[in-house]
């Protein structure tokens, strides 16, 4: 038995195997080193801040007797939790933020589809729509307490004196607005200074809106409640949702409102005006750093939601281009 014949193999040629090349760091560093004053001056006004806040929290400090402080460990988280003031300030911050946020999310999507219409001076309505979020927010509250809600010269008692005029009824109602209804008045404020955050939003959703699926549909006989409806609003959901969330960030740390028109009375303190006042007016520092890092944190798991949502909604853009 006579062992298999192989022809001739053909030449094996090496292979040459490249070193992987270490990455070129000095570019990498050229890309960053931009960024680094950024970066350091955002750990130097926020996170150094937080950590000294979160360091006094852990004490029993009182600005009274500033000799006389020691480490107390959870004691303050537990004295926030039980506080009744603070309960009550969540409960008034969570009623505050859910009907300024429910009434600015309806207002603002009217104003939106009014503004997503063609019609002679819409540039100049626009602007005066936008007015109101550019407006300081102290100013924009001095402007309802005294302007508005005033019992003696407010605008407000002069329109109903200038109705009842009409009418010949000489004793008009004159309502005293903050403390008849203290919460409401701050609402109204907060509602027409957010408003137009919230249009502007919602306006920037319609006008991203596929107008071929929507010629479509108006072709195949669809209404224009039948377009909003089915095509418009489930557009708008990822808009809507980005409105509430960055909304309800910034209605719940809301100070100015609450100082300048009520001072905090007539159960209208909110979370920051609590904390304002256990120290400022206590001086309890430790017990106000504790409830100011719950609040922190409560705030972190909403801007959480907020970011999952924009990119979300990035995402989604970039798909579509």
């Amino acid at each position: 038995m006579t062992a298999p014949t192989t022809g001739p193999r053909a030449p094996v040629t090496p292979t040459t195997v490249r070193p992987s090349q270490p990455p070129n760091r000095l570019k990498v560093w050229a890309t960053r080193a931009p960024l680094l004053p950024a970066l350091v001056f955002l750990i130097a006004v926020t996170q150094l801040p937080f950590v000294a806040t979160l360091v006094i929290s852990l004490f029993d400090w009182n600005s009274l007797d500033p000799d006389d402080r020691h480490f107390t460990g959870l004691s303050n988280y537990r004295h926030a939790a039980e506080d009744e003031a603070l309960r009550e300030s969540v409960l008034t911050t969570a009623v505050l933020t859910a009907t300024v946020v429910l009434a600015t999310v309806v207002l603002g999507l009217l104003l939106a589809l009014l503004l997503d219409r063609e019609f002679r001076g819409r540039g100049v309505v626009r602007t005066l729509l936008i007015a109101p979020f550019l407006v300081v927010p102290v100013a924009a509250a001095l402007l309802w307490k005294h302007v508005l809600y005033n019992p003696d010269y407010g605008l407000f008692n002069g329109a109903l004196t200038w109705v009842a005029a009409r009418f010949g009824d000489d004793s008009p109602p004159q309502p005293d607005w903050v403390s008849d209804m203290p919460l409401l008045a701050v609402e109204a404020s907060l509602i027409w200074q957010w408003t137009p955050f919230m249009m502007l939003i919602l306006l920037a959703g319609l006008q991203s809106r596929p107008m071929d699926m929507i010629e479509a549909a108006r072709i195949d006989g669809a209404g224009n409640w039948q377009i909003f409806r089915y095509l418009t609003l489930p557009h708008l959901r990822r808009y809507l949702e980005l409105g509430v969330l960055l909304g309800s960030v910034y209605i719940v740390q809301n100070f100015d409102a609450v100082f300048t028109i009520t001072a905090g009375g007539l159960d209208t303190a909110n979370l920051p005006y609590t904390i304002y006042q256990t120290f400022y007016q206590a001086h309890e520092y430790g017990q106000a750093s504790a409830a100011g890092v719950l609040v922190v944190i409560g705030s972190i798991i909403i801007a959480t939601f907020a970011l999952r949502v924009v990119s979300s909604l990035f995402t989604e853009e970039a798909s579509r281009s």
